[in-house]
């Protein structure tokens, strides 16, 4: 089993930080914003009752769900950090960018 290093770990807390700091359900051009809207209008509410114990949930609580999928790219494969929702119920990714100082560039919806 492989173990995270300490800036792999470092950079998770620091996108994870990142998408709660700069959440904005008014901004339309947010990812993470984007990304909240579009699961909880589709995904049924049999989904939030078993991952946060009510049918729809408020979107900070959707955030506290999301579970990291991968980190990748760049020579360190640490410059994208994907997180998604539990359960392997999509296809869409909240994608963090770092830039090459290792601090949080970007945060979008991917698929």
């Amino acid at each position: 089993m492989t173990h995270p290093t300490d800036e792999a770990v470092r950079r998770e807390h620091a996108a994870r930080q990142a998408i709660k700091n700069g959440f904005d359900m008014e901004d339309e051009d947010s990812g993470a914003a984007m990304f909240v809207a579009f699961h909880l209008e589709e995904l049924e509410p049999a989904y939030w009752q078993a991952q946060a114990g009510m049918p729809r949930p408020d979107p900070s609580a959707v955030l506290d769900l999301l579970v990291l999928d991968k980190h990748w790219g760049g020579k360190d494969e640490m410059e994208f950090f994907d997180f998604t929702l539990p359960g392997a119920v999509t296809d869409y990714v909240v994608s963090v960018r770092f830039d090459d100082a290792g601090q949080v560039d970007e945060i979008s919806m991917e698929s």
